[in-house]
């Protein structure tokens, strides 16, 4: 990745946009000016990003906290795959008319952000595709979205936290969510009539026969009686995430090429990714993206393989009991993991805490947090920023 100043400049955090099928439909990527002495450079924010989200990849809202870099992506010329919200408070000043208009006519898509506080602008009315309206706003003014601009275009409710929230605000009429649907309280006990899932079952076996080395044709064995993971682990080691210059054609020689602890650490993913309800569809994109982070924050801090891939294993498995529905004292009695894994996700302690403390700033979007955590490990603002834009180049390559 290419050294953009920008990194140095601002911190990033990043959480999905959620429609009523509960699928990813864009990436919402914060972006915090952190240095008071020099404003960042909307062109050079541009150039970084274009390296990591091309046109192709799909498309992120861009929610920038900050007025004057606000107002210099405002008059750029930002790909159509980026989206921009804008305040409610810019959007209804006269002097921004003009620059909303012009991106509106380039085919730019513009989110409001908030209720504005004055009618807006005759010409500015058109131009946005969704207003974005905070859960605590309205639970604070207990009304719902706004007339006047919202009455005419969809809106999306940030803030949102849980699932009953979630569910919540597409009750009341929201065609997507931005949040982390993941603060339900982890459950006291496993549940009482709730079994787990026939493949999920069958994955852990195998991570446990291969945490023991079994030979290849146990492992095959395994296999065979679930074609559905078999498919989805080739899956996942063809992808360009992987990084393989052949193509694996057999679970055989997956083995062959990958080694045990690589392998471990796919089915580690196919693990999280097991689960049919598809409300835990956003549990698991979180869970992808903790492990991929915690990997790339891990090589930035100069550890080892054996210890990014720990890390990996601990971002991954850090929502498994939500996804499981049992609490990981006794989920990690039948999964094989360090007592570094053990401890962070058992304990919050250990050398592995750090890492997730810092994951879960980025993912509340925190500039202090980000800068507190980031501080503990000894870590700079742009090498955090730089083991962001990885992980989520790798996440996307996997999605």
């Amino acid at each position: 990745m290419t050294e953009h100043p920008v990194l140095g400049q601002v911190a990033l955090g990043y959480s999905p946009m959620i429609d009523r099928h509960k699928a990813i439909t864009a990436l919402r990527l914060t972006v915090f000016p952190i240095r008071p002495d020099a404003e960042p450079d909307a062109q050079d924010l541009l150039a970084t990003l274009a390296e990591v989200w091309p046109e192709s990849a799909g498309r992120v809202s861009l929610n920038i906290v900050g007025e004057g870099l606000l107002q210099q992506m405002l008059r750029a010329e930002p790909p159509l795959n980026l989206m921009l919200e804008v305040p409610a408070f810019m959007a209804s000043n006269l002097a921004n008319t003009q620059a909303l208009t012009d991106l509106y006519l380039r085919g730019n898509t513009l989110l409001i952000k908030g209720r504005p506080l004055s009618p807006l602008p005759r010409e500015v009315l058109p131009c946005f595709a969704y207003s974005i309206i905070d859960l605590a706003d309205e639970r604070r003014d207990g009304m719902p979205p706004p007339g006047g601009v919202s009455r005419n275009i969809p809106h999306v409710q940030a803030g949102v936290r849980t699932l009953a929230e979630m569910t919540e605000a597409f009750g009341r009429g929201a065609i997507a969510v931005l949040g982390w649907p993941i603060e339900d309280a982890a459950p006291a006990k496993a549940a009482a009539s709730r079994g787990a899932q026939p493949e999920l079952s069958a994955i852990v076996e195998l991570i446990n026969r291969v945490d023991r080395q079994e030979p290849v044709e146990r492992l095959e064995a395994v296999m065979k009686n679930d074609p559905t993971m078999a498919f989805k682990l080739m899956r996942y080691i063809n992808s360009p995430a992987f990084g393989l210059s052949v193509e694996v054609t057999s679970f055989r020689h997956a083995i062959m090429l990958l080694g045990y602890q690589r392998l471990k650490r796919w089915l580690a993913l196919l693990l999280a990714a097991g689960s049919r309800d598809a409300n835990q569809k956003p549990v698991i994109y979180a869970a992808v993206r903790r492990g991929l982070l915690m990997e790339e924050l891990g090589r930035d801090s100069g550890c080892d393989d054996d210890k990014r891939g720990e890390l990996f294993i601990c971002g991954v498995f850090s929502l498994l009991d939500r996804l499981m529905q049992q609490p990981f004292a006794e989920l990690l009695k039948s999964i094989p993991t360090t007592d570094a894994v053990r401890e962070a996700l058992v304990d919050g302690g250990g050398p592995h805490q750090p890492y997730l403390a810092l994951v879960q700033a980025v993912e509340s979007a925190s500039v202090y947090d980000i800068r507190a955590a980031a501080d503990a490990l000894m870590m700079a603002v742009p090498a955090v920023n730089k083991a962001v834009l990885r992980a989520l180049v790798a996440a996307r390559q996997l999605d």
